[in-house]
This record gives structure tokens, sequence and C-alpha cells, in this order.
């Protein structure tokens, strides 16, 4: 194995793919940023090859974050040197960053809701007819050809606010394509993608390193990193720990250095009996979401749905859980039918969903650890109208002990977080409510591996206690690892419903396609 560790002096004079040497494009050592006395990046390192593609590793809290941001000038460095093709850099502004020729594609998205995605692509960059006026027939125009190059198939003139978060994620990575970068760093671009539309991306990938542009590549998902990496580096609390080429590892050797201890198996052993049916779905539509679907979910069972983005899993769990109208179908509880048209109703029947954008939809981001995991509980932990501190404050710390959240304190504010943290925050507030039924909706979106460790182990433990889960998950490997049966969905409607007995990832993109 041709690794490098962290003090070998050796590192900089390698010349493997992404390493230091006549075709280093990259090269960054000893970075180093704190914030109020603290260190976020204590030794930042880096060597990006011209026409590779370099995963950066590292869990939530690693230092990749305050590295990258440093790399686009969002924020400066304390010490340390990059280099670009040779030349010292020290960027003040992104827009220096963009005009040397490097892009970023962020993991969270900002885009502008009312302009349509012409003009999110080109925003500060339309092309202009008479020196004042937008051309808009060719902003359209270039967009529609970028567009379709990236086979992405978005309509230029839609507004942004329509789109779905894996269609507006397309866009994100179309706008940062259509700069002329020499280095693209990806930050968790596929993160609200499917399989298909991930394949086309590492289409994408690859055509541009052939062209010789160096790709940064961040991404939780192991899976990914070994089949569209190069080589990689890997971040620890704040320092560079390993770097090397990715046929020289396995998975298991790099989810070591990532998590800083030996790993065995991430997905924990299926030993699960599921018993008598808890919740049933009969003939349930929405008009243009999902027709006719028909499943039933069985105590002590994780049931899996999968399918490519635009099949209807997301809107099926609304529906289910009151915040989409269901147009016809039954559900029964328990056998018993129950009427479920607002999220209250879903609640007082024990069901609880999280939703696939924490910080959208699962979180108040300007309020403390403690705030957001009472939420949903606020009537039970309450008397006379007045929330009881005590009691919600004993109750918070026991769920921030159980899920291991990492935070200064309860009155923390979420958003200062790590995701893997916020994930979790998500998730005790959803245990408070006492639930029998959880509806996941990508529960390990953007996590790290130690994290998502936790959450697989808590998923586990929850249908070990008579409850059940329904999990959409765009991950193959975390689907077939969690669940179960898995429920396929199709253009909206259910494909077909398999136990999970030897299956491979290509039966189910065969039955989803």
């Amino acid at each position: 194995m041709h690794s490098l560790r962290a003090g070998q002096p050796s590192f900089g004079d390698l010349n493997i793919s992404g390493g230091a040497g006549t075709n280093s494009l990259l090269h960054a050592r000893n970075v180093t940023k704190a914030f109020n006395g603290i260190p976020a990046l204590k030794d930042g390192q880096l060597d990006l090859a011209t026409g590779s593609v370099h995963a950066l590793c590292g869990g939530n809290g690693a230092g990749k974050s305050t590295f990258l941001n440093i790399l686009t000038g969002i924020i400066r460095r304390d010490g340390g040197t990059v280099f670009l093709r040779g030349e010292k850099i020290d960027f003040h502004s992104p827009k220096q960053a963009h005009s040397a020729g490097i892009a970023i594609i962020a993991q969270e998205l900002s885009p502008i809701p009312d302009m349509t995605v012409a003009e999110n692509l080109f925003l500060g960059r339309e092309p202009r007819q008479l020196k004042y006026l937008v051309d808009q027939r060719r902003l359209d125009r270039q967009a529609r050809e970028l567009l379709d190059r990236l086979k992405f198939g978005i309509n230029p003139r839609v507004r942004m606010r329509d789109l779905s978060i894996a269609q507006a994620q397309l866009v994100e990575i179309a706008k940062a394509i259509s700069h002329d970068a020499s280095v693209l760093i990806m930050d968790e671009p596929t993160s609200s993608l499917g399989e298909k539309e991930t394949e086309s991306l590492f289409g994408v990938i690859r055509s541009f390193a052939q062209r010789g542009i160096g790709i940064i590549y961040v991404s939780h998902r192991t899976s990914e990193v070994f089949t569209i990496a190069d080589a990689y580096t890997v971040f620890r609390d704040g320092r560079f720990i390993e770097a090397g080429r990715m046929q020289d590892i396995t998975r298991r050797h790099l989810l070591s250095q990532i998590i800083g201890r030996d790993v065995k198996d991430q997905f924990p052993a299926i030993e699960r009996k599921p018993s008598i049916p808890v919740l049933e779905v009969k003939n349930l539509n929405r008009t243009e979401k999902f027709h006719d679907i028909s499943l039933t979910v069985r105590q002590g069972e994780i049931l899996g749905i999968y399918g490519l983005v635009g099949s209807g899993r997301t809107e099926f769990l609304t529906s289910l859980f009151g915040l989409d109208r269901i147009d016809s179908g039954h559900v029964l509880i328990d056998g018993k039918p129950v009427q479920i048209t607002k999220t209250q109703d879903a609640m007082n029947h024990r069901m609880m969903l999280v939703t696939e954008d924490r910080k959208e939809t699962g979180l108040v981001l300007t309020l403390s650890v403690r705030d957001n995991i009472s939420l949903s509980s606020l009537p039970a932990l309450s008397r006379f109208g007045f929330v009881k501190k005590g009691t919600e404050a004993k109750h918070t710390r026991q769920l921030v002990d159980k899920f291991r959240i990492k935070a200064a304190s309860t009155s923390m504010e979420v958003r200062f977080l790590s995701g893997g943290n916020q994930q979790k925050v998500v998730l005790a507030r959803c245990l408070e409510t006492q639930p029998r039924i959880l509806l996941l909706d990508e529960p390990t979106r953007g996590v790290d591996a130690g994290s998502k460790e936790e959450i697989y182990t808590f998923m586990d433990e929850f249908v070990g206690r008579t409850n059940c889960i329904i999990m959409v998950s765009s991950e193959v490997d975390e689907i077939i690892g969690m669940s179960d049966r898995i429920a396929v969905f199709r253009k909206g409607m259910l494909s077909e419903i398999v136990d999970n007995i030897d299956l491979k990832p290509a039966d189910l993109l065969h039955l989803a396609s």
C-alpha cells in the first residue's frame, strides 16, 4: 500500500495520482485556521494532480469545509501555503478564486427561488444587448445547451422554487461547471441525487478529468469515492491523517482512518423477526405524484423504499404523514382504518417523519438543541400553558446522551452543529414523541461515517422494540444493508416488493429503471 501518513517528509516528493510532482495542479501544506482562538484546521494538506479526481475524506468536524473555504477565498488562512499551478495563492474573495479557475459546488444550496433556472445559472454573467439589457433569448439558449450537454433534462425557463431538491442540486452542479475552471470542488454533489442522476454526473466528472481539470470530490458515501476517485486524502480532527491511491486501500481501511478506529461492518447484522402488521396502505393515490400504492409494514421491520428521482418516494411519505393531501385510498394502523389529513393526525397515531432536508424542514436553525428536541412534544412537557423547564431539561439531556450529540451545551444553536449531529437532533425530537412508526426520508444524507453507524444502530434498536420503520434512501448499499424488505417505486407506481435475500445493487436498479 502506497499511502502517506502525517509526519512523513517524503509525501511532497511523491508523484502518485493526486500527489505533488510535475503534474501537480494544486498543492497545500500546513494550512491552519482558528475561530475566536479555537482551531478549526490545524494541518491541512492536499496535492491535486492535473486530470485527477481526488477524494477529500473525513467526518463532520474534520476540517474539510474550513479547508475548502480557504481554497475558494471565502475565508483566509492563518498559516501554511497553497500553490496553484506552481504559483503561491492567497485569495481575499470568492471572486478572486473564480478568476484563478477554482469553482465549487457547495453542499448547501443557495438558489434564488423566484428566478428561473437560466437566470440562476448565469447570475451576474448574463449575455446583454445594447450594453445594459439582458438578452433573455440568448440566456435561455445558453442554459439549455449547458443542461442538454450535461443530460440533466431540466427546463431553463422553470422557476427554481418549482424544482425538486434533486433538480436544484443538478442546477447548482451545472452552475459550477459553467465557469471555465481548472480546479472543480464538489462538496457532497450527489447528496440529493438518485442512482441515475449520479451515473450521469460521474460521466461528466470523467470527461472533465480527461480534459485535464482537477477535481476535489467530497462525499460521505464511500461507495462513490471508490467508484469515481483516483486518489484520496483523509482529515480527522482538523489534521491531515493520510493520503494515497484508491486502488491501494480497502473500504474498511478508509473508514478506520476517517473514524479513528477499526470498523468491522457499517451495517448491523439483520436478525429481526417481523411479526404482525402495524401499518397497512391500500390503493393510495395522489394526482401526478403516485398511483395505487399498497403495502404493509410489520412490527419489528424496516421496509426500504427505493426508486429513481421523481418516482414518488418522498411524496408518498409526506402524504402518509399528512403534509400533503391523499386523493383516495385507505390507511390502517393495527388493522383499524384511520384518517390522516394533517400532521397532528399522524402524530396522534404515534407516527413521525424525518424529512430529507433537515435544514429546510427538519430544524429551526436559530433555536437551541434543547428547543429543537422538545419542539414536537411541548404539550406533554407543559402545564397550564407553561413549559416545565426541569422536565424539558431532563428529557433533553437523556436524548443528547442517547444519541451522543456533540454540543457545547443544550443551549447551543443547532446551526453551529455538524451535519451528523444536526441529524441526530432531528431523530431525538422524533423519539421524544414516543412514536411506533418512523418515516425516514434519506436519514443519513450528508452524514459522516461515524454518525451513520450510530443512526443505523438506533434504527435497529427502534424496530427491536415492537416498532417499525419505512425508510426512503437513494443509497443502494444503505437500502440493502438496513432493510428487511424493499418496495421499489417506478414512475409513481409500486413496481415490486422484494425480500432482502442475496439482493444485488443491479437487481434494484433494474427494477427501478
